[in-house]
């Protein structure tokens, strides 16, 4: 269970950004908005801080959900998590909105849709989308040639690359542009080599997830993180790390990444790093505890023998009187 230390200034009602009802809520998840509002309404109603117990218990979650939401929020910058702690505490800031701006506005759009490469690249990602573009969408787009220097044709791959992906959305997309302007992808071939690299990392990464029966969920940034870990830092092949989560089910009967985490680097530490290795481990450790069994069943009985004997309570006899009965005396003889 954790707890979350709340930085506020209580007021008597609960102000949402507009630029958040406009730009993110749309995007998240309904859950992860629902902690958002919660966790806005604690800050400024003067609470000093909340647990993800009582959080989860409010919204009819679980705390794993809550604990997903706020890193899904700290990933989009609206909020900052900070841990306090190694035993899951954190301090919550909620980021100013209002210096979220885009500099869109400064393209000329009227401008921009008299020049045939611009009207060009709006009608063909119009065909990609299979929808018209909104007059935000057409300004985003177009900014990302002198903001990110992409080409038009890098833009429509790009494009290209999020509606193979099932994504059409323009914040999905525009992460994904600044994404690869972060990664120093400035050209055709730049954006085709990351995209293969990017996507064998994701054909690890689903293998995994429809293991745990995630098809079609929403991945966290930290699942992925440790996902990445457990294959290019650990070099843990895809059957290891079932059987990981194989283990993790038998013993909780779900599935929960930070065990499968606990398990996995468990095993980097003892330098296993096949099936083969820890059937030999748990076959030595089977052996152990049979020999430890059998010395201590031998111990026990050694020594309830020797309490038996010693416990024993030994007859009184009078040997004169028996000696007189066998002989067939009588007191009078």
């Amino acid at each position: 269970m954790s707890t979350f230390m709340l930085k506020n200034s209580p007021i008597e009602f609960t102000p949402v950004s507009n630029i958040f009802i406009d730009k993110y809520m749309a995007e998240a998840r309904g859950e992860f908005v629902k902690v958002y509002l919660l966790m806005l309404k604690y800050r400024t109603s003067g609470e000093v801080g909340v647990n993800s117990s009582i959080v989860a218990s409010n919204l009819h979650l679980l705390e794993s959900d809550v604990m997903n939401a706020l890193d899904y929020w700290n990933t989009e910058g609206i909020i900052k998590l900070t841990p306090i702690d190694n035993m899951g505490n954190y301090d919550i800031d909620f980021c100013d909105l209002s210096n979220d701006t885009n500099n869109n506005e400064s393209v000329d759009l009227l401008s921009e849709l008299d020049n045939n490469n611009s009207k060009d690249m709006l009608k063909d990602i119009e065909k990609l989308i299979s929808r018209p573009l909104s007059t935000k969408e057409m300004s985003t787009y177009l900014s990302w040639q002198k903001e990110l220097n992409f080409s038009y044709e890098l833009i429509l791959l790009l494009i290209e690359y999020c509606v193979s992906k099932g994504k059409t959305d323009v914040r999905y997309i525009e992460k994904v542009a600044l994404g690869w302007h972060n990664s120093g992808i400035q050209n055709i071939e730049d954006a085709q080599s990351y995209i293969a690299k990017h996507e064998d990392k994701w054909i690890q990464f689903r293998k995994i997830l429809d293991f745990l029966g995630m098809k079609n969920a929403e991945v966290m940034k930290p699942q992925q993180d440790m996902m990445e870990k457990w294959i290019y830092t650990y070099n843990f092949s895809i059957e290891m790390i079932k059987k990981a989560a194989t283990i993790c089910f038998n013993r909780l009967n779900h599935s929960d990444f930070k065990y499968i985490d606990g398990i996995l680097s468990k095993w980097h530490a003892d330098n296993i790093k096949t099936i083969k290795d820890i059937e030999l481990k748990d076959a030595v450790r089977k052996n152990n505890t049979t020999y430890n069994k059998s010395n201590t069943t031998a111990s026990n009985s050694k020594n309830n023998a020797g309490l038996k004997f010693n416990n024993f309570k030994q007859r009184e006899y009078d040997y004169d009187e028996l000696e007189k009965k066998l002989l067939g005396w009588d007191d009078n003889d």
